[in-house]
C-alpha cells in the first residue's frame, strides 16, 4: 500500500512540473540594448555615453566638472 501511495505522489509531482512548464511563456532570450560607458575626465565616474558631455575630446559627467577641468571658473 505504501508503494502505491509513493508512486501516486511521484506521478502527481511529475504532472504538476509538466503543467507549470507548459504554462510558462517560451520567449526567446534577446539581450537588451547596451550602451558604451565612458569615464569622466575630472572625477573618474563611469556613466553612459549618451549622458556625458563632450568637450575638447574629453567626456565629463556634468557641466561643473567640464568647467573645473578646463580651468573655466566663470559662473
Amino acid at each position: 500500500m505504501s508503494r502505491l501511495l509513493f508512486l501516486a505522489a511521484i506521478v502527481a509531482l511529475v504532472y504538476l512540473l509538466l503543467k507549470s512548464y507548459r504554462r510558462s511563456p517560451r520567449k526567446p532570450h534577446t539581450p537588451e540594448a547596451t550602451e558604451d560607458m565612458v569615464c569622466c575626465a575630472y572625477c573618474g565616474v563611469n556613466l553612459p555615453k549618451s549622458e556625458s558631455l563632450l568637450a575638447d575630446g574629453k567626456r565629463y559627467c556634468n557641466e561643473a566638472h567640464r568647467r573645473l577641468h578646463s580651468g573655466d571658473q566663470a559662473d
